[in-house]
């Protein structure tokens, strides 16, 4: 159960940085 609830975490985490990735583009350094 906690493993299934890391795993979900690790997906949340994921797309928490897909958005900010999209939001503020590598080239924005």
């Amino acid at each position: 159960m906690t493993d299934f609830k890391w795993r979900h975490f690790q997906g949340d985490v994921i797309l928490w940085a897909v958005r900010w990735y999209c939001r503020y583009p590598i080239s924005y350094r």
